[in-house]
């Protein structure tokens, strides 16, 4: 789950990109990077850490250029490495090309092995980078057609943003797992990025999401529109609305902050407990929170401190970094919770280990019962689409009843969101959403031979 961004402007975009890259930090927070054109050359910055900590002015002032595209890193496939910072940059028939991307590919070492045994020797450990040496291979002075012949042989879940020295470009899988969204702002910049939000930093309004299968070209031509032609039935990941995306996103059509105040009153109303406060887990259990508070009129309240400079548990790379990050980004509130009794709201149960000791400290500063409420169905399967649940041994629902999962946490109670209740708090009627975390049916067989 990385964030990446494409801007195509008239002036200068260096700082621009650094505040459109902050405003997706929430989406990757192991390293970061930039690449602009000056018309002649590509110039990169890369560095591991958040962006405001990589790039100061001086890192800035290096990257003259009026359009460029960035990225924060998420590790998936390939590990949390220095030369795994992305934006990529490849050199082809006197042509230099940029990447970022955003996804996960289910066929990336098959092709790996088969493009090695055809003397290609990998510079890093990630599946972006057979991406950029696949586009660099066709490429014949059509981007277009090399980006075609490219998604005709990878396979998964990628948004992608490329640029060269005269063209932004920016396209996405054929069923749409991952978000991509283009605006313009007032000033007349196009802007490209995996939410909205930074579109409307900028002073501008996302104007729609890149489709399915639809390649996008940005240049002195203007803004035009290609597709792959291998289009299939949209599958939009539904795991981006639980988690991932900020409040303020709007993906294909349905807008977070929405969908997860829905499902806290959908599930007040699947699962209800005599209790004193409704208490949100931040920060996307907080939506959830408020429906199911305003649902059942029992008073919210915030019975977690969150430390803001702590980044987001479910990303960290190891368990012991997730175990020691919740403790330092939540602290329960002893004088709200003393006696009370709680219904925690919480967007997942992944591991577990996360709400064993959330309801373990809350019981530590006085509260009388904990009863958890989680706005998304049992995690059960992996995702091998870009979220990093690589086997069912480390997803506790995968091997516990709902029952024993509350014996495991030592909640009073426990109850997930119904699929039915999930898809309804989309209020899209069509099953355009993959589910295939909660449910194990796969948009793409994650087994390609």
């Amino acid at each position: 789950m990385c964030g990446i961004i494409g801007i195509y402007s008239d002036s200068p975009v260096n700082k621009k990109l650094f505040y459109g890259l902050n405003s997706l930090q929430h989406r990757g927070q192991e390293s970061c990077g930039i690449t602009v054109s000056n018309s002649e050359t590509l110039l990169r910055e890369r560095g591991m850490g958040l962006v405001i900590d990589v790039f100061d002015e001086n890192k800035l002032n290096r990257l003259e250029g009026n359009l460029g595209i960035g990225h924060t890193r998420y590790s998936t496939e390939g590990g949390n490495y220095e030369y795994n910072t992305q934006p990529l940059l490849s050199f082809t028939k006197g042509t230099e090309i940029s990447i970022s991307h955003n996804g996960n590919l289910i066929n990336y070492q098959i092709l790996k092995t088969r493009l090695e045994e055809d003397g290609m020797m990998f510079q890093t450990t990630s599946d972006t980078e057979v991406i950029l040496f696949l586009i660099a291979r066709y490429y014949k002075d059509d981007i277009v057609d090399a980006i075609k012949k490219t998604m005709d042989v990878i396979e998964g879940a990628y948004s992608v943003v490329l640029l060269l020295k005269d063209k932004l470009v920016a396209f996405r899988d054929n069923r749409g797992i991952r978000p991509l969204v283009i605006g313009e702002t007032e000033s007349g910049d196009t802007v490209i990025a995996s939410e909205n939000a930074p579109i409307e930093i900028m002073g501008g309004r996302a104007g729609r999401n890149i489709l399915p299968g639809e390649i996008v070209v940005v240049d002195e031509n203007g803004i035009n529109s290609y597709f792959h032609g291998g289009a299939k039935k949209p599958k939009h990941c539904i795991f981006e609305y639980v988690y991932f995306a900020r409040d303020d996103a709007t993906l294909d059509k349905v807008n977070s902050y929405n969908f997860r105040r829905r499902c806290g009153e959908i599930i007040s109303r699947e699962a209800p407990c005599d209790v004193d406060l409704v208490v949100p887990v931040p920060d996307s259990g907080i939506p959830s929170a408020i429906g199911y508070s305003q649902e059942t009129k029992i008073p919210f309240a915030e019975g977690l401190v969150k430390n803001r400079y702590m980044g987001r548990t479910f990303i960290k790379p190891t368990q012991e970094e997730r175990e020691m990050a919740v403790k330092l980004k939540l602290n329960p509130l002893r004088h709200v919770i003393e006696g009370k009794k709680i219904v925690l709201i919480d967007d997942s149960i992944v591991r577990g280990t996360t709400s064993a000791n959330l309801i373990r400290r809350m019981r530590d500063a006085g509260a009388k019962e904990v009863h958890l409420r989680i706005t998304s169905p049992p995690v059960e399967y992996p995702c091998y689409y870009g979220i990093n649940t690589p086997s069912r041994m480390n997803l506790i629902a995968a091997n516990n009843t709902v029952e024993e999962i509350r014996e495991r946490i030592d909640a009073d109670s426990l109850a997930f969101i119904s699929m039915e209740g999930l898809q309804s708090a989309t209020l899209i009627r069509d099953d355009r959403f993959c589910k295939a975390c909660f449910n194990g049916e796969y948009p793409v067989d994650p087994v390609v031979i």
